[in-house]
């Protein structure tokens, strides 16, 4: 299976602190990166863990709130300062564009590539990006606005053939495409040697699943289901829920019983207010429902 991890480029809310930028990320697989959101700060954080912007195409944003967008157009403006020519993809709600191309159009007119727009509706669990490894579906989340989360699935592969295999029975190179996809082989003899000697099963496909920003919302957990890795919104203690609801936010105990309930291997917590200075008395919180927890930092990389 190919490499896929995440770079934690900004993991706090609406109000930055010293050390924790506004929410963005990089998904990182098979030599492509993918952002999520693009808070202020991004494309600092991008320079300063030396990740080469190059490698990027396409962008996906979850919502329209400044805290996950104002960080674009400076991107875009650096982009075409370096002498970028290949298109930038960016999947979003449809007012993105609206808002975004006037900022274009005035400040980034010499630009040597396209910003091109991608629409989708956050409130609808749809296919929105699909290459020959990889698939980006949408997560309906309950935000004040519309929001989507993303599933990030790379797509199945067929069997390992045993090459022991191929030398032992003479195999054509034409069968070999039949037999990965589970077809037994005949010998010129008529003997029939079943695939489950000729074939290794695949590692299970990996999944990375972001839900930020979104109150408590337990409609989300089929379409997580079974996640390597979780990265979910823990914006308050639960001793803070009323501003939770009030705010469309989520408390780290809700955070770690999605995570619980929807039976993924890891949880990552972030998008903090900027009320806590103790950032761990989340962590302690969300452990006690789902020990295998861990704060995002800006910095953090992750391996699914």
């Amino acid at each position: 299976m190919e490499s896929m991890n995440v770079t934690i480029l900004g993991c706090n809310s609406a109000l930055p602190v010293i050390d924790r930028f506004q929410t963005s990320q990089i998904v990182h697989f098979r030599e492509k990166m993918f952002m999520i959101d693009c808070g202020e700060g991004a494309q600092i954080r991008m320079r300063q863990l030396k990740l080469k912007a190059t490698r990027l195409n396409h962008i996906f944003i979850s919502h329209l709130h400044g805290d996950h967008v104002f960080g674009l157009i400076g991107l875009i403006s650096s982009l075409g300062m370096t002498g970028r020519t290949a298109d930038l993809v960016i999947h979003a709600h449809p007012d993105l564009e609206k808002l975004l191309q006037p900022q274009i159009d005035y400040y980034c007119t010499d630009m040597n590539y396209k910003v091109v727009f991608e629409s989708f509706d956050p409130r609808k669990h749809a296919l929105i990006y699909e290459d020959r490894s990889l698939r980006v579906t949408s997560i309906p989340l309950k935000h004040r606005v519309p929001t989507s989360g993303f599933l990030f699935e790379e797509k199945e592969k067929p069997n390992h053939i045993i090459r022991e295999m191929i030398d032992l029975y003479h195999i054509p190179l034409r069968e070999i495409p039949h037999i990965q996809h589970g077809a037994d082989f005949i010998t010129e003899d008529g003997i029939v040697i079943p695939n489950t000697q000729l074939t290794r099963t695949s590692l299970p496909p990996k999944k990375y699943a972001y839900c930020s920003d979104t109150a408590y919302s337990k409609r989300i957990t089929p379409w997580i289901e079974g996640a390597d890795v979780l990265y979910h919104e823990a914006t308050f203690l639960h001793a803070d829920i009323l501003r939770a609801k009030t705010t469309g936010h989520s408390s780290a105990f809700q955070a770690a019983e999605i995570a619980r309930d929807a039976h993924v291997r890891q949880l990552i917590i972030g998008h903090y207010s900027a009320r806590y200075a103790q950032i761990e008395d989340l962590l302690q919180e969300a452990k006690s429902i789902f020990p295998n927890t861990q704060l995002a930092y800006d910095g953090l990389n992750i391996q699914i």
